[in-house]
């Protein structure tokens, strides 16, 4: 007989337990619907500027002004405003300049913020917290205000015109010894205690345990100095003033600049700020895959 109401009771839970989970489930896809609509809405709102761009760079009719109403696929494919920018800009040599910028910056930026970073994680400074603290306040000043500092130094040390006025100030990446910083703590300071009980020194600890294990952190420190030096525009205007060391961003201004003839020639600009972020949209691809990569392979617990 007990047996009989235990059973019964058993199957009352349990018939009782369905509706309440075909209820929970409805609302949990409810709320993945949701979720994935406004993705969508905010994905769309992102996409539009970058369709724009790329039908009007291809239509041999925005010449002088976007066709209305506004095409997707132009009537006329035509690779003219393309070819148009090329020769009113030397394209080539844009690329060049900003890349030989780009390459110095993240390998000096790169490398001294993670030796920063891993003084700061596992080398028990004295004072390090506060130290980065008083780091991390100078990114509330505006990098504008120091335009004119900078100017005047390099003035003064002849180096305007120059790659190494954008070399330098690299030396000194706030933001990526942060990101550094934070990185290394996840990483167990059990591995620089063994290395050092083998003899290794400090600098061999930290180049083949610690960079080693940061490649996550490497790439995306990459990709953010890439596309901060690549679409930087006041910083290379204000300290180069040699057309033939002109960056990309200079050019496109000065296209655009050439261009207001009482006409905007939006075909031509957009053809050109195409160019411009090929080289963005690369490094963002390739470098995304090894961060992905990193993460799913260097996954370290205390």
């Amino acid at each position: 007989m007990d047996m009989d109401i235990e059973t019964t009771s058993s199957t009352a839970a349990v018939t009782g337990a369905r509706p309440a989970y075909r209820s929970q489930r409805k609302a949990e896809q409810l709320r993945a619907w949701i979720t994935l609509a406004i993705l969508t809405a905010g994905g769309l709102i992102v996409i539009v500027p970058f369709v724009v761009m790329f039908s009007v760079a291809f239509d041999k009719d925005a010449v002088f002004e976007i066709p209305f109403p506004f095409r997707i696929v132009p009537e006329h494919v035509s690779l003219d405003n393309f070819y148009t920018a090329i020769k009113n800009i030397n394209m080539p040599r844009l690329y060049w300049n900003t890349l030989m910028i780009a390459v110095g910056v993240i390998s000096i930026g790169t490398f001294s913020a993670l030796l920063a970073g891993y003084a700061l994680s596992k080398l028990n400074v004295k004072g390090g917290k506060i130290i980065l603290l008083v780091v991390l306040a100078t990114l509330m000043i505006p990098s504008e205000a120091t335009l004119i500092p900078l100017f005047m130094l390099f003035k003064n040390m002849h180096l305007l015109n120059t790659y190494w006025a954008f070399y330098l100030p690299a030396i000194a990446n706030i933001f990526g010894t942060f990101l550094a910083k934070q990185f290394m703590d996840g990483i167990p300071g059990e591995l620089r205690e063994a290395a050092v009980i083998d003899g290794a020194s400090e600098f061999q600890t930290f180049s083949r345990i610690y960079f080693a294990l940061s490649m996550p952190i490497v790439a995306t420190l990459i990709i953010l100095t890439f596309l901060n030096v690549w679409n930087s525009f006041l910083f290379p205007l204000i300290m180069l003033n040699d057309p033939a060391k002109y960056t990309i961003q200079i050019g496109i201004a000065m296209l655009r600049a050439r261009t207001q003839t009482g006409e905007a020639l939006p075909g031509l600009n957009m053809a050109a700020t195409v160019l411009s972020i090929i080289p963005v949209l690369l490094v963002y691809l390739f470098f995304q895959r090894y961060i992905i990569q990193s993460i799913a392979h260097s996954g370290i617990k205390q």
